[in-house]
């Protein structure tokens, strides 16, 4: 007799309950005020641009992006009249939904039909007012839509999955295992990428941000977390250790590498350069060619 075996299957995120849902479509400007609770929520932006605070900054989200609250974080949203807004509340005490953690993406057209998707089975299931932003009970209809609950679960965990696929697959399969100190090396690794390659501009925490599409906060505390220094710091110091070679050479002067590596003046180059060697240019270029 043949034998057969039974392979279990490994869920990567589970959503327990599903808090709220809703489809905006304000008629006046709308202003929420700041909140902060124990489950996920997730924004995302059919139409127009809106405005989100998380943890005490402003941010833009703009047509097609969707933003994640992680719990106990506060936050806010606010948008104009004639915005097209979809706003889920949810569950989920996977681990990976660390992921997600203060992150907005760009959706792709096969995720935002998972939205559309949820927004549709909703409608069919749950007696509530969509145009209410308010957080409600939700409740049956007297005769929902078969599966539904159990839809609208599928299409959510499908939702998130494809989005952590899509910023991790390669050609080569997933490099990314969601640990949580893997994501916060990972995260490092990319930033630090940026910083190398713009050495010779200037470059801010808001430049990094849109790049990388987490929050400046959330890129403060990983990185640190990483690398036991600052982003700002750690790009002073590629901006320093590329000054050294430049100054070891000998066609180059203290005035043209302080504007190569886009130093806002001569001064504030000798002044980073000596805090961080202990010698100012001049005496760090005489003692190389020593």
């Amino acid at each position: 007799m043949r034998k057969y075996f039974k392979h279990k299957i490994k869920s990567l995120l589970v959503i327990s309950r599903i808090v709220s849902i809703h489809y905006l479509e304000p008629e006046e400007p709308m202003r929420q005020e700041e909140e902060h609770h124990d489950f996920w929520e997730a924004v995302f932006v059919f139409k127009g641009l809106a405005t989100y605070a998380q943890a005490g900054q402003s941010f833009e989200l703009k047509e097609g992006q969707m933003v994640f609250h992680s719990p106990n974080v506060s936050h806010a949203l606010s948008c104009d009249k004639g915005t097209k807004i979809f706003v889920v509340s949810f569950e989920c005490l996977s681990e990976a939904m660390r992921f997600f953690d203060a992150r907005t993406v760009k959706l792709k057209q096969r995720q935002t039909a998972f939205v559309r998707e949820i927004i549709e089975i909703a409608k069919k299931t749950y007696d509530i007012t969509f145009y209410n932003s308010d957080i409600e009970l939700l409740s049956l209809l007297p005769q929902p839509t078969l599966g539904g609950e159990q839809l609208i679960k599928n299409y959510l965990e499908m939702l998130l999955i494809d989005i952590m696929r899509s910023l991790t697959e390669t050609e080569y399969g997933n490099d990314v295992f969601l640990q949580e100190t893997e994501i916060n090396n990972k995260l490092a690794e990319d930033i630090i990428k940026i910083l190398k390659a713009n050495l010779f501009t200037r470059l801010s925490i808001d430049d990094i941000a849109k790049k990388i599409s987490y929050s400046k906060a959330y890129i403060f505390r990983q990185f640190k977390s990483a690398t036991n220094k600052s982003v700002m710091d750690y790009y002073l110091d590629l901006k320093i250790k590329a000054a050294k070679e430049m100054l070891r050479g000998d066609d180059m002067s203290v005035k043209e590498i302080s504007e190569k590596l886009a130093f806002d003046s001569s001064n504030y180059f000798t002044k980073t350069f000596k805090k961080l060697t202990g010698l100012t240019p001049t005496e760090y270029k005489k003692r190389a060619i020593v």
